[in-house]
């Protein structure tokens, strides 16, 4: 049996899952890691942390299967996207890393805005935000020039890996286009962005294509990750892209929804789509399939934030907060909420929104309250999907996955804020799934990334209810007429930001 498998460099985990060649999972493992915040905006990590558990994944997650080592014939990986750091002429790293999270270049990025930065947007697909390495690289060479100075090289997480495993710098095309560095129709980097970041491309890892085996397993990485010389190395491609790919959300009109923590809206195109005004990202992920969408910063942390004020001491808090919101109506009775309760990115792109509660009366409750949230969640979400209507037509049904799900409430008014049929894949392997069909592609088991469709099975349809939809899209016009009456008030950071 031929084994493959997939390995996803998350922001606080990584998870290596085995497949055989049918896509079947046969055994799993993760490990958690922290992540630093010891000032203002900064959301850090320590590469070498996270490069230990990764060797540890897919050595624990051999020993949970019954397969033998020998029968593992590539690995291929999906990875966190934004990540930077600095490694020395050593090939170890010189700083932390330095997460999508970390939002200290902020002041940088409002200045790469104001210098025109819209045509390197444009060229690049990545938005201006303090999150890419376009923003980071000023941003470090502005606070730690000695260190700056003496870098060897820039890289990602994914690229440390992937060096420790076969000695060579290189960056997937995926990853690249994550960073606001890459040209996305000449697909190398763009030198423009270069001059604004304040570096060459000899800094940078050699872009490659996602399906590239980039290597082979010598003796001494195969003896620590616990498999055999020659297992080949497909350098795959970034989590976002790779979780559209995992849930077979891949053809025209299909999109793909996830909530977590944070939150997207994504559908793959068959060339780059720009939105003129910066809203969206274009991701690459095969030469001939790109990932267009948005993400937002206040998915499920809203709920949790609910939880953590109103329900503190509820062993089962959130289900008994869904059971209350269930009992009202949809439009919470005129209770609307804007849930920007940390920096938000698409549609708006503007760190400074804070989160409204508005239409408060007496007779609302804890339920309410619940419910507004929810609903706002979605909103926010719908925002992100109607400017990327604006460029590429979405008829097809959702793709959804997150936690949330488990939400029989949250997955019906998903169908009926959206207006469209929500499918719910089983599992929660899309991220190395995806990884693991491109590994697939790269060694030549499957000719094509449609090979995923006979992967993956639908375990939850939920359809909208047409005597919601009219109320919702009700909602959804003072829900942005709110947006545009309150976001001036907060054009500029508050005295007491903490994101």
């Amino acid at each position: 049996m031929a084994a493959v498998l997939g390995v996803d460099i998350g922001t606080t985990s990584s998870k290596c899952v085995v497949f055989d060649e049918k896509g079947r999972a046969l055994g799993r493992h993760s490990v958690s890691y922290g992540l630093r915040s010891d000032e203002t905006g900064a959301a850090e990590q320590d590469p070498n942390e996270i490069l230990s558990a990764v060797f540890e994944v897919v050595r624990e997650a051999i020993t949970r299967t019954e397969i033998d080592a020998r029968d593992v014939g590539v690995i291929s990986f999906s990875s966190v996207m934004h990540s930077l750091m600095a490694v020395d002429d050593d090939n170890e790293p010189l700083t932390p890393l330095l997460t999508f999270a970390d939002s200290r270049a902020r002041d940088h990025t409002e200045r790469i805005k104001a210098a025109g930065g819209i045509e390197i947007y444009r060229r690049t697909g990545t938005p201006l935000h303090p999150m890419a390495p376009l923003s980071k690289l000023p941003w470090l060479r502005a606070t730690d020039s000695e260190t700056f100075d003496r870098t060897a090289r820039f890289v990602g997480i994914k690229e440390l890996v992937t060096h420790r495993l076969c000695d060579r710098w290189v960056v997937d095309h995926s990853i690249a286009s994550a960073t606001g560095l890459f040209n996305l129709q000449k697909l190398k980097w763009d030198r423009g962005a270069l001059e604004v970041a304040g570096i060459d491309a000899d800094l940078l890892s050699k872009p490659v294509p996602t399906t590239e085996v980039i290597g082979e397993l010598d003796g001494r990485s195969a003896g620590e990750l616990g498999l055999v010389p020659g297992v080949k190395i497909v350098i795959g491609a970034s989590d976002g892209c790779l979780a559209n790919l995992g849930v077979g959300a891949i053809d025209p009109g299909l999109t793909a929804l996830t909530i977590g923590t944070s939150g997207a809206v994504r559908t793959v195109v068959p060339e780059p789509v720009i939105d003129p005004d910066g809203r969206t990202f274009c991701y690459a992920l095969t030469e001939d399939h790109w990932v267009a969408g948005g993400p937002v910063s206040n998915g499920g942390l809203v709920l949790q934030w609910i939880r953590d004020l109103l329900a503190p001491r509820d062993e089962s808090s959130y289900d008994t907060l869904i059971e209350e919101a269930a009992q009202i109506e949809a439009g919470a009775e005129g209770l609307l909420f804007l849930p920007y309760l940390v920096a938000e990115r698409a549609p708006h792109w503007n760190p400074n929104l804070r989160g409204t509660l508005i239409g408060m009366r007496l007779d609302h409750t804890r339920a309410h309250m619940t419910r507004a949230a929810l609903e706002g969640v979605l909103m926010g979400l719908l925002s992100v999907a109607n400017v990327l209507e604006e460029q590429v037509k979405l008829d097809g049904e959702l793709r959804a996955t997150g936690g949330f799900l488990q939400s029989e409430l949250w997955r019906q008014m998903l169908a009926d804020v959206f207006n469209r049929p929500v499918a719910v894949p089983g599992g929660e392997d899309g991220g190395p799934l995806g990884a693991a069909v491109l590994g697939m592609m790269g060694v030549g088991m499957v000719d094509s990334i449609d090979a995923v469709h006979d992967m993956i099975e639908i375990v939850e349809h939920e359809k909208p209810n047409p005597d919601v939809v009219p109320v919702y899209e009700s909602l959804f016009e003072r829900y942005s007429a709110l947006h545009e009456l309150t976001a001036p008030a907060f054009s500029s950071p508050t005295p007491f930001a903490s994101d």
